[in-house]
Order: structure tokens, then C-alpha cells, then sequence
């Protein structure tokens, strides 16, 4: 078994009690469910209780697990139900600041870079802060979809399932959640990205949006090109909008702590022994 090793071939080793291949396959989806946690409950204690949670959950199931939905689908939908609990019973206000240092850059879009590179923009502490506010002014359910589209990189289909929603429904709140962030990042992306449309013009971040989801027939993308082809304004909204998905995908990989490495792999040695 490699790091290149696919997730079903990991999964059906680990059926069969395959100690390594179910540790390979929990220390491969360790950071991205720290890095949810952090997300989520914005606080590294409750992180750690929901990475551990969630795969010390997943490796006693793994035998049970025939892979209806992917294997990340399955740990997100656990950990989501452990960071619901969490955000219950926590003493710290919905409107705290989100800690994006969690952030794995598993890139949600595939977006071209231009001008100002937004990694650049994501080095300048207030457009960070400014970020992490943003975010965590959503509300909850407007910024658990974009959490998960956008910042984790799941499909919105996968994050339909994990919340229990619709497609529709998730990429309704997406669109919403997405021009809350833009127009929160606004006074720092530059004065051209802030200038209002003329009269007449469409909701262009909105329609760019659908587009990026594949909501947009060919010939209304058509009409989108030639309507920004020819308006600077509009043109700088949509590129505004690029800018805030991609600072959304950005950000160091999250570290989880070595004692909490330890404690999962001490789990799921104890569970593989009892299972012998």
C-alpha cells in the first residue's frame, strides 16, 4: 500500500482486518476532518475530539461501510453529526471568528490565476481576518455548505448527501453564501471590483456562480461572454468573485497534533486486536 493507493482498494483491505490499510486509509483523511473540525466548531479542543471521534467511529464501522457513498462523503457525514453536537453544547458564540488555518488547498475550482495572484492577497493578514469574519458571519447553514463546497472541495452531490438536502438546495445556498463572502471582501479586492453595474446589467455574480456549478445553458454563457466582453464592471465583479473562491480554497495544510495521531492509531490497534 502506497500514499497512491486508491480509497476502495484501502476500504476492502480494511474489511478483510487489514491493520495498515485501515491506518493508511484513517491518516489520509486525518487533516481534512481536523481541518473541518477547526472549521466548524472554531475551537482546537473540540477539533480534536471530532477527528478522533469521527475515525475511531468510521474504523469500528469500516467492516459495515459497502460503500454506497464515497469514503469521504461517509467520514464528512460522521464528523458533521460530532461538530453538531459540539456547536450544542459550546460556550463559544456563533458569531466567533473561523480559524481558516485548517485550510488542506484541495481546491474546490479549477480557477485561472490573474493580476494580483489571490495567494498573494491571502498573505496579507487583513484580507485574512477579513476572510475568516466573513465566514463566520454566515449563517450556519449558508456557511456549512460553502465550508464544504468550497473550502473542502466536495462535490455539491456530496454535500447534498451529507446534509441531508437536495442538489438544488445546497447550490442555492451556495450562490447566496458565496456573494455574502465577495461583497464582505469587497473594500479589499480593489476599487474596480466594487463599482456597481450599470443599469440594465445582470446579476452577474450570481449567474457566474450558476455557471461554475453547470447551471448555465450554452446560450446564456454565450450572452454572459459578450456581455462581459464589453463591460468592465461586470468583468471586475466576476473576477472578484474568482478571488474570494480561491482565497476560500487556500491556506497551510491543518497539523494535527502528534498526541492525537498517536491516541487514533492506539484506537484502532486495540480495535483490530479485539477483532482478531
Amino acid at each position: 500500500m502506497t500514499d497512491a493507493t486508491p480509497d476502495d482498494r484501502l476500504l476492502e483491505a480494511a474489511r478483510r482486518g487489514d491493520e495498515d490499510a485501515l491506518t493508511a486509509l484513517i491518516e489520509r483523511y486525518q487533516p481534512r476532518i481536523y481541518g473541518f473540525g477547526m472549521k466548524m466548531c472554531r475551537n482546537p479542543e473540540d477539533a480534536q475530539d471530532i477527528v478522533q471521534e469521527t475515525l475511531l467511529v468510521a474504523a469500528r464501522a469500516v467492516r459495515d461501510f459497502r460503500g454506497a457513498s464515497s469514503v469521504s462523503t461517509w467520514l464528512y457525514t460522521i464528523a458533521r453529526s460530532f461538530c453538531i453536537k459540539k456547536r450544542r453544547r459550546s460556550k463559544f458564540a456563533p458569531e466567533s471568528i473561523v480559524s481558516l488555518d485548517g485550510e488542506d488547498g484541495r481546491g474546490a475550482l479549477d480557477l485561472p490565476d490573474r493580476g494580483r495572484a489571490a495567494d498573494d492577497l491571502l498573505h496579507d493578514r487583513r484580507i485574512r481576518e477579513a476572510l475568516e469574519q466573513a465566514v463566520a458571519a454566515l449563517d450556519p447553514a449558508y456557511r456549512e455548505v460553502l465550508i464544504l463546497r468550497d473550502m473542502e472541495g466536495l462535490a455539491a452531490s456530496e454535500v447534498a448527501e451529507i446534509m441531508g438536502l437536495s442538489v438544488e438546495a445546497v447550490k442555492s445556498r451556495l450562490h447566496r453564501a458565496r456573494a455574502s463572502v465577495r461583497q464582505a471582501l469587497l473594500p479589499l479586492l480593489g476599487p474596480a471590483s466594487a463599482a456597481p453595474g450599470a443599469p440594465g446589467c445582470p446579476d452577474m455574480v450570481t449567474l457566474f456562480s450558476r455557471h461554475l456549478e453547470g447551471d448555465i445553458k450554452p446560450d446564456t454563457c454565450a450572452e454572459m461572454e459578450r456581455h462581459l466582453a464589453r463591460c468592465g464592471r461586470c468583468k471586475a465583479a466576476c473576477d472578484s468573485l474568482k478571488d474570494t473562491l480561491r482565497l476560500c480554497r487556500m491556506g497551510p495544510k491543518p497539523q494535527v497534533p502528534q498526541a492525537i495521531q498517536e491516541s487514533i492509531r492506539a484506537g484502532i490497534r486495540e480495535l483490530v486486536a479485539g477483532k482478531a
